[in-house]
């Protein structure tokens, strides 16, 4: 079979704009249904998959994933009449009685959150698919199935916490044989993750998407100082689960859809709202480390009960929040579970693939198989290379070097000798992270190289840490690792080696950790081929890799998007495959 996994929800910020005009930009983020994302799976394999906002350029876009869509199917040749199943990641109807309880949430609920709401999208968009081919599947099983069917396990605990999916906020599943069965839920209504975001607009930041940087800030901060108002704020229960009485004070539908009086709560007990590009203080980063620390007991607390109550000594995460590098090292740390896997599209952009997943399960097809770097968006060939150094040439001095390796030893010489290069071969990444396709890299040993990169290139808060990227061979002589574990997703830190740490200044955080990115020859070949080659000229095989976009904009997807992106910020390289690009002498920074 081919089926064709859809996440996200179009209709969602429009619909509460229409409702509630006049709010803060950042207040319509406070919404579900973002990153859509479409996922192909064909005879229970996972073979394309893209995050809209890569095709349209529009971060966390929600909308229905029609570009995604013909990029999934144009990759491996399809037209959708080939399809046999178009599944969305969540399902709605078991609560449509629970929506029709006011007349705000009973229009969200058939204008836009409906089966049949989907199914004019579908019409509109996909008109050769009729509806008895369009499925849905729960929201928290789509997470769950995107982890337990890509970890290569026959049997292990899997754990989905979120924002929030229909309706809950984690949910525990036990996974076995093919078979995916929930055994607790936890409602919204005490959602971790609604928590975390509550906070992180309180602290200036972007509900729905930025709290990778209340995580990055947490270790500037004293976490003792505000403890006891989290210990209080979250109460832990004997059966594993938790209590948030500050989510309890929305009581009306406009605080619900606000959480305005959870807000007004934190700025009487907490501290007062940061506004928008005010600065950071020591408040800020207190705050955040005490929020983190909550977290990190919360995710310890949940998995760790079931863990043991099921007997279970393998872990599996998914759901946005499942995307905390800290939490998921504090688990690692805490010895509950002999392995942990978090699949690496953790977020909603990954309920597409588990939504596809679920379908093949249940055909009796899906292939079990743990994930590899996830390679499985598109590529774009030599013509389409061609036009865009074409359309750029006027800016820009090409050289042609005759294979990989040549790019790789060109590549290392500018890496070795202080230049930031940008990176770009082969099929997009899936998920958040740049593993080595569309990055962006630098030499981690110079002092000045975060802020370097942070200034000129990503434009972006200068407390976030990059992360480095090493050879598996390398990894554990730098890292507090065991020899030959991988962890070639990005999604865990550890600590660097306290000997080391003076050694790799631009990608070790104040705490010592770093969020590492192990690079197998077996499947991430080109790029484990350059760090080598980095390797031969600095004695470590590890570069600073953070993604190839700026600050506000999508990871680049095409030619065009990285010659642009390279032309209008302070990287001085560019490698489109097995090409170098350098500016032209008087072509700028900015200039487009």
């Amino acid at each position: 079979m081919k089926i064709l996994g859809i996440s996200g929800i179009d209709g969602t910020v429009s619909f509460k704009r229409r409702q509630w005009p006049g709010l803060d930009d950042r207040e319509y983020r406070i919404s579900q249904g973002h990153d859509s994302a479409a996922a192909l799976v064909v005879d229970g394999e996972f073979v394309a998959g893209v995050a809209e906002e890569r095709i349209s350029r529009r971060k966390h876009t929600g909308d229905f994933p029609v570009g995604a869509i013909e990029a999934c199917l144009g990759d491996v040749g399809l037209d959708i009449a080939d399809v046999d199943e178009v599944v969305h990641g969540f399902d709605y109807a078991p609560y449509r009685v629970q929506y029709a309880l006011d007349p705000v949430s009973a229009a969200l609920y058939r204008d836009v959150l409906s089966r049949e709401a989907f199914l004019a999208q579908v019409r509109r968009t996909l008109p050769a698919v009729p509806a008895e081919r369009v499925h849905h599947v729960d929201h928290h099983l789509a997470h769950a199935a995107s982890a337990y069917y890509t970890s290569g396990w026959n049997r292990c605990l899997v754990v989905v916490i979120d924002g929030m999916g229909e309706a809950h906020g984690a949910t525990v599943y036990t996974a076995s044989d093919g078979q995916v069965t929930p055994v607790h839920r936890i409602p919204a209504a005490d959602s971790i993750g609604i928590f975390y975001s509550i906070l992180t607009l309180h602290l200036g930041f972007e509900f729905n998407s930025d709290e990778y940087k209340v995580m990055g800030l947490a270790p500037y901060g004293d976490a003792e100082r505000h403890r006891t108002f989290f210990e209080k704020a979250v109460e832990f229960r004997g059966d594993g689960t938790w209590h948030i009485p500050m989510l309890k004070l929305d009581r009306t539908r406009d605080e619900r859809e606000n959480h305005t009086a959870a807000r007004r709560y934190l700025s009487e007990h907490l501290i007062a709202p940061r506004d928008v590009d005010t600065e950071i203080t020591r408040d800020h980063e207190d705050v955040a480390a005490a929020l983190q620390g909550c977290l990190d007991r919360v995710i310890q607390h949940l998995c760790g009960h079931f863990g043991r109550e099921l007997r279970m000594t393998r872990l599996a995460l998914a759901g946005g929040v499942a995307l905390n590098t800290t939490a998921n090292a504090r688990l690692l740390e805490a010895g509950i579970f002999e392995e942990l896997y978090v699949q690496p599209a953790a977020a909603d952009d990954g309920t597409a693939l588990g939504a596809a997943l679920n379908r093949a399960a249940l055909a009796g097809e899906v292939v079990n198989r743990r994930s590899p770097t996830p390679f499985y968006g598109p590529a774009h060939g030599a013509m389409r290379l061609d036009s865009a150094l074409t359309e750029f040439a006027e800016r820009i001095e090409v050289t042609r070097l005759g294979s990989l390796g040549e790019a790789c030893e060109a590549a290392a010489d500018l890496i070795a000798g202080g230049e930031v290069i940008a990176w770009y071969r082969d099929r997009m990444e899936f998920g958040p992270r740049a593993l080595g396709h569309r990055s962006i890299l630098a030499d981690p040993a110079r002092g000045d190289m975060r802020d370097r990169v942070n200034a000129l290139v990503k434009m972006r808060e200068a407390f976030r840490p990059f992360a480095p990227a090493v050879t598996l061979e390398q990894a554990s002589r730098w890292f507090e690792i065991e020899p030959g574990i991988e962890l070639p997703y990005m999604n865990v830190n550890v600590n660097v080696r306290p000997e080391y740490r003076s050694q790799l200044p631009a990608t070790t955080h104040v705490d010592g950790s770093a969020r590492i990115q192990t690079v197998s020859s077996v499947d991430n070949a080109s790029f484990h081929t350059l760090l080598e080659a980095v390797g031969r000229r600095t004695g470590r095989e590890i570069v600073l890799n953070t993604s190839f976009n700026v600050k506000g904009q999508a990871i680049v997807n095409t030619p065009e998007e990285a010659l642009d992106t390279f032309l209008g910020t302070g990287i001085e390289a560019l490698f489109l495959e097995d090409v170098m690009v350098r500016k032209r002498e008087g072509v700028g920074d900015r200039q487009r």
